[in-house]
C-alpha cells in the first residue's frame, strides 16, 4: 500500500489579500497562494462590499495548480479566519467569505473545520516561520488594521490564548505609513515603497514626536507632524526614514515600559506587514535589550493563510 500524506488547508480573506495555504502533517508548506486586492490609485483601501466581491472572485483562482496534491494524499481539515481578533464583537464582513467557503468545503467533503481569526493566523505564521517552540510570548501585531501588544500562549496544540496588554490609541502603524505614503505619491499599500525610499534618508535629519503612555501608542500626532514637514519641503527620503524611526521608537518605548515583567516571556515576537520592514527590525533590536526578539519571516509577516493551515495541522493531526 502506498503512503498517503495528510493535508491541512487554511483560508484568509482580509481587507488586503485573499490567501490560501496547505501544509502536510509535518507542517511543511506545500501551497501558499495569495492575491492582493486591487485598490484604485490615490485610495487608502477598499470598502468592505468591494473587498468581499474581490475575495469571491479571487478564491475561485487560488486552488488552480494545486490539484496534483489529490494524488499524493487527503485533505483532513480546513481552518478559516472568521473575524479580525479572538474577542467578542470583533467583526468585519470580509471574513465572512473565508468562513463561508471553509465551512462549505468542510461540510461537503467531510473535513474537520476550525474557526480561527486573522490575528491568530498572523501569530501562528510568526511562530512557525521563526521556528519557535510552544511557549509564552509577548506578541506585537503591526499592520494597517492593528497595533497591539498581546500575550500569547499555545497550551493546546493549534489553539492560542491571547490577552491584550497594549495597543494603538488612534492610527495604526500601517495607517501612519499609508497616509503619508499617499501624500508622497505611493500606491496602496505604501510600506514597501516607503522602505525603499527610506534607504536614501538620513537617520537624524528629521525627528518626529513619540507619543506613548504606558503601553498605549499614538501615531496621529506623529502623522500630523510628518504632514507638516512634507508641506514645508522636507526631503521625502528623510521623512520616510523619520517615519520608520518613529514607529520603532514608539514600539520600543511601550515595550520597555513593561519593565521587569518582560522577563516572564520566552521572547517577543513581531508579526504583521509593518514587521517586515528591515530597518524597523534592526532599530527594535538596538532599543530593546531586556528580552529576546523574534520576527515572522518577512514573506510570512504580511497577510497570509499559512498560520491558519499550521493551526489546523496541530489541532487535527492527532
Amino acid at each position: 500500500m502506498s503512503y498517503k500524506e495528510k493535508f491541512y488547508l487554511g483560508l484568509d480573506t482580509s481587507a488586503y489579500t485573499t490567501s490560501l495555504a496547505v501544509v502536510n502533517q509535518h507542517e511543511q508548506l506545500l501551497v501558499d497562494s495569495r492575491i492582493p486586492l486591487a485598490v484604485n490609485e490615490g485610495s487608502l483601501g477598499l470598502r468592505q462590499s468591494e473587498a468581499v466581491f474581490s475575495h469571491l472572485k479571487n478564491l475561485t483562482l487560488l486552488w488552480k495548480g494545486s490539484e496534483a496534491l489529490e494524488k499524493r494524499g487527503d485533505v483532513v481539515a480546513v481552518a478559516a479566519s472568521t473575524q479580525p481578533r479572538p474577542v467578542p464583537g470583533s467583526y468585519m464582513p470580509v471574513f465572512k467569505v473565508s468562513e463561508a467557503c471553509g465551512l462549505f468545503l468542510a461540510q461537503t467533503m467531510g473535513l474537520n473545520f476550525l474557526t480561527s481569526t486573522h490575528q491568530e493566523g498572523h501569530i501562528m505564521a510568526g511562530l512557525w516561520s521563526a521556528g519557535l517552540k510552544a511557549g509564552f510570548y509577548l506578541t506585537v501585531h503591526l499592520s494597517g488594521g492593528t497595533t497591539e501588544l498581546t500575550e500569547a500562549v499555545e497550551k493546546t496544540p493549534g489553539f492560542l490564548e491571547i490577552k491584550l496588554i497594549g495597543q494603538g490609541s488612534d492610527l495604526n502603524a500601517g495607517q501612519f505609513i499609508d497616509r503619508l505614503g499617499r501624500l508622497m505619491g505611493f500606491a496602496f499599500p505604501a510600506g514597501p515603497q516607503l522602505e525603499a525610499l527610506a534607504k536614501g534618508g538620513r537617520e537624524n535629519a528629521l525627528q518626529l514626536p513619540v507619543a506613548v503612555q504606558d503601553t498605549a501608542i499614538s501615531f496621529s500626532g506623529p502623522a500630523s507632524s510628518a504632514e507638516r514637514a512634507l508641506q514645508k519641503g522636507a526631503r521625502k527620503e528623510d521623512l520616510a526614514r523619520a517615519i520608520e524611526v518613529c514607529i520603532a521608537d514608539s514600539l520600543s518605548r511601550a515595550i520597555n515600559n513593561l519593565n521587569d515583567s518582560l522577563g516572564k516571556y520566552d521572547g517577543i515576537l513581531f508579526v504583521g506587514g509593518v514587521a517586515a520592514n528591515h530597518y524597523i527590525r534592526e532599530r527594535l533590536c538596538k532599543k530593546i535589550k531586556a528580552a529576546k526578539l523574534y520576527f515572522a519571516r518577512a514573506d510570512f509577516a504580511s497577510d497570509n493563510a499559512v498560520g491558519l493551515a499550521v493551526q489546523a495541522a496541530r489541532r487535527f493531526k492527532a
